[in-house]
Formats: C-alpha cells, sequence, structure tokens
C-alpha cells in the first residue's frame, strides 16, 4: 500500500465550461464530484470516468518539458495527487479520507486541448501515464483537500 494526499479538487458543469478549483466536494456512485459533468452514470454504462485523477510530479514534469508553468487544472482533471504514483492497473483501488473509495479503469488520454495550452504538451502527457487516471466510484462521501489516499492493488 502506498499513501499520498489529495493536493486539489476541480470540477466542470459542461463541457468547455470554465474549471472551478475547490476545496471540498460530495463524491456519490451515481454523480461521480458533484456538479462535474464527466461524473454522472449514464444508464447502462460502466461509469469508467467518473472521475480523472493527475499526479503532481507528472504534471510538473509535462510542464518542464513544454517549458510553461501552468496551473493543474489547466488539465481538466478532477483531483490533484501528491506524493503519490497512482496505480496503472485497472481495478486497484484508490481510498480518499474516510469513505471514498474509487476503482481505476483506465489511463487519461489528453486531449487536443493540451496542445491549444502549450506546444508539445499533447505529448509530453500522452507517454508514461502522464495524462493520468480515470476512475470510478465505487463508494461515496465527503473529501477535502489535504485528505489521505491509500492505494491498494487488485
Amino acid at each position: 500500500m502506498s499513501i499520498g494526499v489529495v493536493g486539489g479538487i476541480a470540477r466542470h458543469a459542461y463541457v468547455k465550461a470554465p474549471v472551478e478549483v475547490i476545496a471540498s466536494a460530495e463524491v456519490s456512485c451515481a454523480g461521480g464530484i458533484a456538479g462535474d459533468h464527466r461524473g454522472v452514470r449514464k444508464p447502462g454504462t460502466a461509469g469508467k470516468r467518473q472521475v480523472t485523477l493527475i499526479e503532481r510530479s507528472a504534471w510538473d514534469a509535462a510542464m518542464a518539458e513544454v517549458g510553461r508553468d501552468l496551473p493543474w487544472w489547466e488539465r481538466r482533471c478532477n483531483l490533484l495527487v501528491d506524493g503519490l504514483e497512482l496505480p496503472r492497473t485497472p481495478g486497484s483501488l484508490l481510498r480518499l479520507g474516510r469513505d471514498v473509495v474509487l476503482e481505476v479503469t483506465r489511463e487519461t488520454d489528453p486531449c487536443e486541448r493540451m496542445e491549444l495550452l502549450a506546444p508539445g504538451l499533447f505529448a509530453a502527457l500522452a507517454r508514461d501515464w502522464r495524462g493520468g487516471i480515470c476512475a470510478r466510484v465505487i463508494a461515496g462521501g465527503n473529501l477535502d483537500v489535504g485528505d489521505v489516499i491509500r492505494t491498494q492493488e487488485p
């Protein structure tokens, strides 16, 4: 088991909406992070992309590679993770705070918007899982910046 910390929480209400950085969030199996459009689990789907997470070290490495210093939420992911290498095995579990449990489903592929932020950013995020991971919510609850994250491999 490895341990890290929630370094930031962000959401956006609809595609291309401005990103809102928040200090805490309610997380649910049906809706992901409350107020985030990607978290809502549609009927008949597996909810493989309810919550997205990125490692601060991966974002910092990508920024160094492209010679920029953009804030992490420009990646448009939900959670910034400090001090922890995220598991790269689908089925791995992440326990966040007291109650929230996420299941890793896959790598988060960078989108073409990353290239608009900084030339070369798409490529910098596309290797070594730097773009982060996608996860589905297994157990909901309240999540705060500073909460501990524990990993559990399948």
